[in-house]
């Protein structure tokens, strides 16, 4: 058993609150545990120049609040002063949710979702993307419903988690107490099918093996089943 009583293979408990933000047009506030994000999807009628003609785009901005860890933090003020770190997790969050969509369904506009961690307890990234998925899928949602697209963007339910490898044994869904002493850490995001959209392994400790990876790995199959699942209670079969 862990501190929090969970077993090795147990995520935390996961709560997904939609309709957070009134004004964006979709919105979803995530509770992984103690980690709490708020995601919000915006839509505008532009896409960047390097986009087709005829297709659409989604991007992601992620940021922490100043108090959202245990020490208060720098305000990332503007993007030219963005953290290596939020950078990183961003493009992450934005290539992730991007596999998604079908950027011609979407048309020539862009969806950007914004992730601001209110509560950071572990695993923010991977939250980020589970809430974000929500978020965007309401927004392409009402696209649909406002007879804006012809058919649902949407083409793949996705979603994030994590898994390590704590004292030499593998765990679901690490907690800041378990990460932050993580010989291995490995982020993965999936697809409804079990497919890999992103797999981010660091041996922060040791170097960790081809098995291990594959345990690591199937873990996070686990969970994001869970996960999905989730998103298909909360959202229907909008596939």
């Amino acid at each position: 058993m862990r501190a929090d009583g969970r077993k090795y293979d147990e995520s935390r408990p996961v709560e997904i609150t939609t309709g957070f933000i009134k004004f964006a047009e979709g919105s979803a506030l995530i509770r992984c545990g103690d980690t709490v994000v708020l995601c919000n999807a915006s839509v505008e009628d532009r896409v960047p120049p390097h986009v087709r003609p005829g297709c659409g785009w989604v991007t992601a901005e992620y940021s922490m609040l100043p108090r959202a860890n245990r020490e208060r933090s720098r305000r990332d003020v503007d993007k030219l002063k963005l953290s290596g770190r939020s950078a990183e997790i961003q493009r992450l969050i934005g290539r992730s949710l991007r596999a998604a969509v079908d950027m011609r369904r979407l048309g020539e506009r862009t969806i950007t979702i914004d992730c601001d961690v209110l509560q950071g307890d572990g695993g923010t990234r991977t939250a980020s993307v589970t809430g974000g998925f929500v978020a965007l899928a309401l927004a392409c949602r009402g696209l649909l419903e406002q007879g804006l697209v012809k058919a649902m963007p949407i083409r793949h339910y996705v979603a994030g988690i994590s898994a390590g490898i704590v004292d030499n044994v593998p765990m679901l869904d690490l907690q800041y107490s378990e990460d932050s002493r993580a010989m291995v850490d490995l982020n993965c995001v999936m697809n409804e099918q079990g497919g890999i959209i992103e797999l981010q392994g660091t041996g922060e400790g040791r170097a960790f093996t081809a098995r291990e990876q594959q345990e690591l790995v199937a873990l996070c199959a686990q969970g994001n089943a869970r996960l999905i699942q989730l998103e298909k209670n909360i959202l229907g079969e909008i596939l």
